[in-house]
C-alpha cells in the first residue's frame, strides 16, 4: 500500500472516530479523549526517555493526566463539585515528595519534563470539558458537542487548505527556522477555507451569530498554527521527524493533536468572554 493510501485510510478512520465520539454522547466523548490523553502523554514521555533527558515513569504520569481529564469531565458536567480535583492535586504533591527518594541525576529537569507533559498535553485536553458543557439560562448543565466538533473541523480544514495552497503557491516562508515547508500563502489559504467553513456551522447553529463563528474559525487558525509550530520546535530540539509512528502516514498521536493544544485556550477564552457571557 502506498504512503498516500495509508495516509488517506488512517485519516478517514481518525476523523470518523473523533466525529462519532463527539456526537454520540458525553460518555463516548469521555471514553475516546481519555484514551487520547493517555496515548499522547505516553508518546511524549517515551520521547523524553528515548533521548535520555530524564527517566520519567510514563504510565504513572499518564494516569495523572487521565485523572485530570476525568476530574474536569465530572466537574464541568455538574456531577461533582470542585473538590473532585483534590486527587489530582495530591498527584502533584506526590511528584515533589517522590523526587526526594528517586535519586535522579538532575531532579529539576526530571520534574520539569513531568510537568511539561501535564501542562502541554493533559491540561488543554482536559479544558475541552469546559467548552463541551455550558450552563443554560435555567441553570442546567448540558452537553453541547457542536462547539467541540467545530474546533476539530476548523483545524482539519485549516491543515488541508494550508497544505494545498502551500504546495501550489507557497513561496514566502512562514517560520523557516522551525518549519521550512510552511508558507504565508498556505497560512492565508488555510484561513480562507476555514472561515468559509464557519458559515456551515452558522447555518446549522443559528443561535450563535455568524460573526462569532467567523471569530472562532480565525482564532483556531492562528493558535492552531502556533500549536503546530510549538510541536515542530520540540521535534527539532529532540532531533526527530515525527512524534511517533503509530498512525501510518501521519506520524504519532501528538502530530495529530498539536494544533489543538494551543487552540483550546483561545476557543475557551472566546466562548466564555463573547458567547456565553
Amino acid at each position: 500500500m502506498s504512503n498516500f493510501a495509508k495516509r488517506t485510510l488512517t485519516g478517514i478512520v481518525y476523523v470518523t472516530l473523533i466525529v462519532l465520539s463527539i456526537l454520540l454522547s458525553r460518555y463516548s466523548f469521555l471514553f475516546l479523549f481519555s484514551i487520547a490523553i493517555v496515548l499522547c502523554l505516553r508518546e511524549f514521555y517515551g520521547l523524553v526517555n528515548a533521548q535520555k533527558r530524564a527517566r520519567v515513569n510514563p504510565w504513572y504520569n499518564c494516569l495523572g493526566g487521565l485523572l485530570l481529564f476525568i476530574s474536569a469531565f465530572l466537574y464541568a458536567s455538574g456531577i461533582f463539585p470542585l473538590y473532585i480535583f483534590f486527587p489530582y492535586l495530591l498527584y502533584i504533591v506526590i511528584i515533589f515528595i517522590t523526587e526526594l527518594y528517586e535519586k535522579q541525576q538532575d531532579p529539576i529537569t526530571h520534574m520539569a519534563y513531568i510537568f511539561l507533559g501535564q501542562c502541554y498535553i493533559a491540561l488543554p485536553i482536559a479544558l475541552l470539558n469546559l467548552i463541551a458543557f455550558p450552563e443554560t439560562l435555567s441553570g442546567e448543565i448540558v452537553y453541547y458537542p457542536i462547539m467541540i466538533l467545530s474546533l476539530f473541523v476548523f483545524i482539519w480544514v485549516n491543515d488541508t487548505g494550508a497544505y494545498i495552497i502551500g504546495i501550489l503557491f507557497g513561496k514566502h516562508r512562514l517560520f523557516e527556522r522551525i518549519s521550512p515547508k510552511k508558507s504565508w500563502e498556505g497560512f492565508f489559504g488555510g484561513l480562507f477555507f476555514t472561515v468559509a467553513s464557519s458559515f456551515v456551522f452558522a447555518y446549522f447553529e443559528p443561535n450563535i451569530p455568524y460573526f462569532h463563528w467567523i471569530g472562532l474559525s480565525a482564532i483556531v487558525v492562528v493558535f492552531g498554527t502556533w500549536g503546530d509550530l510549538v510541536e515542530s520546535l520540540m521535534k527539532r530540539t529532540l532531533e526527530i521527524k515525527d512524534s511517533g509512528n503509530t498512525m501510518p502516514g501521519h506520524g504519532g498521536f501528538l502530530d495529530r493533536f498539536d494544533s489543538l493544544l494551543l487552540a483550546v485556550y483561545a476557543v475557551l477564552f472566546y466562548v466564555q468572554l463573547f458567547i456565553r457571557n
